[in-house]
């Protein structure tokens, strides 16, 4: 299980959530109802996962995640009532792993705790095709090809960017979990790129959907 931060300026909701989460098996480090002092305690416990609210009253959701920059080894789930496309752009852009919106279950929250952990990106139903989407149409008139990937690497990464894990592409398409995280491997070296959460803001950026 993980250890976590909460960031969540409503007392409410921020005990509720640790307490929640503590009782799926996570560890909670803190709890933080503004950014400035929760950006400083990322940086020093490093825990596996940061649950931030957008809404902060000091600094912004956003704000943070600009602050923690992309060596952070802890991943950012966001957790917002908003579930606007602006919204989830600007967090995915500014590093963010994962994004729920707050009428997710408990059971659906400590799942997503747990896959942002190991690596994978998670959205909320809806929202990973939306967002897909809409940088599709951005980004429809200067990109066309990724020549630099073969087909069966962009296959893989449409699907990444989609949220699934190994295990799930694996199964879509036929391949070994080994094969998949080599293909995934590959991806990364041939982009310049680090981890999974840049290759889904890449797949996006570029307008690589998931149909």
């Amino acid at each position: 299980m993980a250890t976590l931060i909460v960031v969540d300026d409503h007392p409410i909701w921020r005990e509720a959530i640790c307490r929640d989460l503590t009782a799926a098996g996570h560890e909670v480090l803190a709890a933080f109802g503004e950014g400035r002092s929760a950006l400083t305690a990322i940086r020093e416990l490093r825990p596996e996962v940061a649950i931030l609210d957008l809404q902060l009253p000091d600094l912004s959701g956003v704000g943070v995640l600009q602050g923690l920059g992309e060596d952070c080894p802890t991943a950012v789930l966001v957790l917002s009532a908003s579930g606007e496309s602006s919204d989830v752009l600007e967090a995915i852009k500014a590093g963010a792993r994962g994004y729920l919106v707050k009428s997710a279950s408990v059971a659906e929250l400590a799942a997503a705790v747990e896959r942002v952990a190991s690596g994978d990106a998670v959205f909320t139903p809806g929202l990973a095709g939306l967002v897909l989407g809409e940088y599709r149409r951005l980004a429809n008139d200067r990109v066309a090809k990724h020549p630099q990937l073969s087909e069966r690497e962009t296959e893989v990464l449409r699907l990444v960017a989609k949220g699934l894990n190994y295990r799930e592409i694996a199964e879509r398409l036929f391949l070994s979990q080994r094969t998949v995280q080599n293909h995934v491997q590959h991806i990364l070296s041939k982009l310049q790129l680090h981890n999974r959460a840049q290759l889904v803001r890449y797949a996006i950026e570029q307008g690589i959907d998931g149909d």
